[in-house]
């Protein structure tokens, strides 16, 4: 059986759309069908339920989403571990979630990438929930996020810690802050602790998201106030478009790099973990230089 049989049934099961997985797969449509009914006919099963723009999959489809997702992930391995053995480039595939990019990664991918010869990389942006399956699912090989992972199978290493500073678009007290047009940025669970300690008894903030971009651009076109990277808000707190309100106001996290023990491409991943602990956006800074500081 070719794995593109199954390649393109994984992509009509996440599409639930035939002409959706064609275009993805860029093939024709007549082309999808064809594969599943190639695959129907060899289980003897029927995998979809079809209905006028509902596709979805049956008891059986289901159960072998997992067998379908092992084989074309064990062929990614391989081709993998060939092209390294030949000396050729090999893809590393890594994700993080949406305010890991905003604040850190699109500062040291670029670098990373750049020095890191025969390796090819894919990047995607994951919520913390994705990023552990697609882990476990060896459908990703590194995962950068805020909140460490527990599981027996993964390593996961801290190589950076982030400053977040209480900015706001006019100069006043803290605590005026937070009781006005105050955005609360989701930095994790860590974050949301050390945010109540520092600020118990505040009143609940106005607005609420996960992303920090988001967050900025209020800022600058509505006013507020919201805890920031200081390697995003350095800009505007040079210019006085924002002020920093109190240094005590500072919260620090760790960023973690999660990957399989067991990957093929262990020691490409090890190289990017190097990199990663040695490189730091303006206003964190790196695990090295944070081990140096407390020698000196």
């Amino acid at each position: 059986m070719d794995v593109k049989v199954f390649k393109t049934f994984l992509e009509v099961a996440k599409e639930r759309h035939f002409g959706r997985a064609a275009n993805s797969l860029n093939i024709t449509q007549a082309a999808v069908s064809a594969r599943i009914k190639q695959l129907e006919e060899f289980f003897d099963a029927t995998l979809f339920v079809r209905q006028r723009n509902n596709i979805r999959l049956t008891s059986t489809g289901e159960r072998l989403v997992r067998y379908a997702e092992v084989m074309v992930n064990t062929l990614q391995q391989a081709k993998d571990d060939l092209k390294l053995a030949k000396g050729e480039q090999a893809q590393l595939t890594l994700a993080g979630t949406p305010n890991i990019w905003d604040a850190y990664l699109q500062h040291c991918l670029g670098l990373i990438t750049e020095s890191m010869s025969g390796y090819a990389f894919s990047a995607d942006t994951l919520s913390q929930e994705q990023v552990n399956r697609a882990l476990l699912q060896r459908t990703l090989d590194m995962g950068i996020l805020f909140e460490p992972v527990k599981s027996e199978l993964l390593e996961c290493k801290a190589v950076a810690r982030l400053e977040l500073v209480l900015v706001s678009s006019r100069q006043e007290a803290a605590e005026l802050a937070l009781s006005g047009e105050y955005i609360f940025v989701d930095w994790g669970v860590q974050f949301a602790q050390a945010h109540a300690e520092a600020h118990a008894g505040s009143v609940p903030p106005a607005m609420r998201t996960s992303s920090a971009r988001i967050a900025l651009d209020i800022l600058l076109k509505r006013g507020g106030a919201a805890y920031l990277p200081l390697s995003m808000v350095e800009p505007f707190l040079e210019n006085e478009q924002l002020f920093r309100l109190s240094e005590g106001s500072l919260i620090e996290r760790e960023i973690y790099l999660a990957y399989r023990k067991d990957s093929p491409l262990l020691d490409g991943i090890l190289r990017v973990q190097a990199r990663l602990s040695a490189t730091s956006p303006a206003g964190g800074y790196t695990l090295q230089a944070a081990a140096d500081n407390l020698q000196s």
